[in-house]
C-alpha cells in the first residue's frame, strides 16, 4: 500500500497528528486528553509514516531509539513524583508554580511533568512495537 499519494501525504499527516497529540497532551489534565491518549496519537502518526516511507525513515526521524524515549519518559514520571518529597508532602503530591512569562501567568505543575513522562513512555513503547512488526513484515 505504498502508493505515490500515500507516500506524499504521509509526512504532512504525521506532522499534523504529532502536533495534535501535543495539543491533547497539554490540555489533558483538566479536560479530556493527557499523556496516554496523546502518546497513542503520536505513535499512530509514526506508524502511518513507517507504513508509507519505511522503518528506516522513521528511525532516522526519531533521532533516538524508541526504548530510550520510553526510558526517558519513565525517568521523568518518577522525578515528577519525587519532587514532592523535599517539600514534605507525600510521593506524587501535585505541586504548582505560577511564573510570569512575557506578561502572562503560566501554570506549571508536577502533574504536567508526569503527563509528559507518560506521553514519552507510550510513544517509545508503541513505536518500538510498531517498528519491530513493520521490520518483520518487510523481511
Amino acid at each position: 500500500m505504498r502508493t505515490i499519494i500515500f507516500r506524499f501525504t504521509a509526512p504532512y499527516l504525521t506532522a499534523l497528528m504529532v502536533l495534535f497529540s501535543i495539543f491533547v497532551l497539554l490540555r489533558g489534565h483538566n479536560e479530556p486528553g493527557g499523556g496516554f491518549i496523546g502518546g497513542l496519537i503520536a505513535a499512530s502518526a509514526l506508524a502511518i509514516y513507517g507504513i508509507a516511507c519505511g522503518v528506516v525513515a522513521v528511525r532516522r526521524s526519531l533521532h533516538f531509539h524508541p526504548m530510550s524515549i520510553s526510558a526517558a519518559g519513565l525517568f521523568l514520571a518518577v522525578v515528577a513524583g519525587l519532587l514532592s518529597l523535599p517539600v514534605g508532602s507525600q510521593f506524587m503530591t501535585g505541586l504548582w508554580v505560577f511564573p510570569t512569562v512575557f506578561g502572562t501567568e503560566l501554570a506549571l505543575s508536577t502533574p504536567l511533568i508526569f503527563d509528559i513522562g507518560v506521553y514519552l513512555v507510550v510513544v517509545g513503547s508503541i513505536s518500538s512495537i510498531a517498528l519491530a512488526l513493520e521490520e518483520r513484515e518487510s523481511d
